[in-house]
């Protein structure tokens, strides 16, 4: 299956099946009388937005190089993981300013139906299978935006556990448990929300990868037949491709033509070892007595 038709299903499973339980949970919520239900709904609707969001950072970002934007467009899929990190907080602090208000009107509180309860159990099996299905094609696609969507869909499915409990609680003779599990759905979006936009900071900073990710390159450049040592490796995370600069050394009294042949086979081996790396700059050192060790 090709990218464009992965990225058509994801965008119709996640926006019809968004729209589709965000009113049934909304009716649900309204009609059995449960605040966590119609902030569950919330929840589910702002993934419709989530979703248009992540498919068009997904097909910006797969645009070819050009003579503004040698480098790619990549990062697009930063902006729309970002976006959709702020969105998520948005709709995490609404439904803890629902909860609250409940909580301080706590004589206007009614008790749920039985109805709630059961969209929330729907809710919780429909959105988990949204989030596998999401995540499968996601990692096939090597997309950060769509993993946020992933993880949005997630997020709702944990909310109508929280949900769930609440509801129940309630219904149990502790009707002040139905906006108790609104603030603990906006923490935990929150805290989904935080991850997310972390990890898209991160990646539009030009942040290094980690030190276990440098160290399996290092070893994989060292063992390569010329290489005498690594003088620089750096690394930086462009959306979700990487970039190195490196400089190694071979043996001082080697031809040009020969060092050339050896940093052409580095370059080659570390983009084919490692398929998230897009390019890789290489300068090459003589290895003499007076080693130029640079910083």
């Amino acid at each position: 299956m090709d990218e464009e038709r992965i990225v058509k299903k994801l965008s119709n499973v996640g926006i019809l099946g968004n729209v589709a339980l965000a009113a049934f949970k909304l009716i649900a919520g309204i009609v059995g009388s449960s605040g966590a239900m119609v902030s569950d709904a919330v929840h589910s609707l702002s993934d419709v937005l989530a979703t248009l969001i992540a498919v068009i950072g997904v097909n910006l970002s797969r645009q070819k190089e050009d003579e503004k934007h040698p480098y790619g467009h990549e990062r697009f899929e930063c902006v729309a993981s970002l976006m959709l990190g702020l969105i998520l907080a948005a709709t995490g602090i609404g439904i803890g300013y629902g909860g609250i208000n409940s909580l301080m009107h706590r004589e206007e509180i009614k008790i749920p139906t039985v109805l709630p309860l059961i969209a929330a159990v729907v809710s919780i099996v429909v959105k988990e299978a949204m989030f596998r299905y999401t995540m499968h094609y996601a990692k096939k696609l090597d997309s950060a935006a769509f993993r946020a969507d992933a993880w949005h869909h997630r997020s709702d499915a944990i909310s109508s556990v929280g949900s769930f409990i609440g509801i129940g609680m309630a219904k149990l003779g502790f009707p002040f448990m139905d906006p108790v599990a609104s603030l603990l759905i906006c923490l935990l979006i929150l805290k989904v929300a935080y991850d997310i936009a972390k990890d898209a900071i991160n990646k539009m900073l030009d942040t290094s990868c980690d030190n276990a990710f440098e160290n399996k390159i290092r070893g994989f450049i060292e063992a390569q037949p010329g290489v005498v040592r690594i003088d620089l490796l750096r690394t930086r995370q462009f959306s979700n491709k990487i970039y190195v600069d490196l400089e190694i050394a071979v043996k001082g009294d080697m031809s040009l033509i020969d060092a050339h042949n050896i940093a052409e086979d580095v370059h080659a081996g570390v983009e084919r070892e490692f398929p998230d790396i897009k390019h890789v700059m290489i300068h090459v050192n003589p290895d003499t007595d007076q080693r130029n060790d640079r910083k």
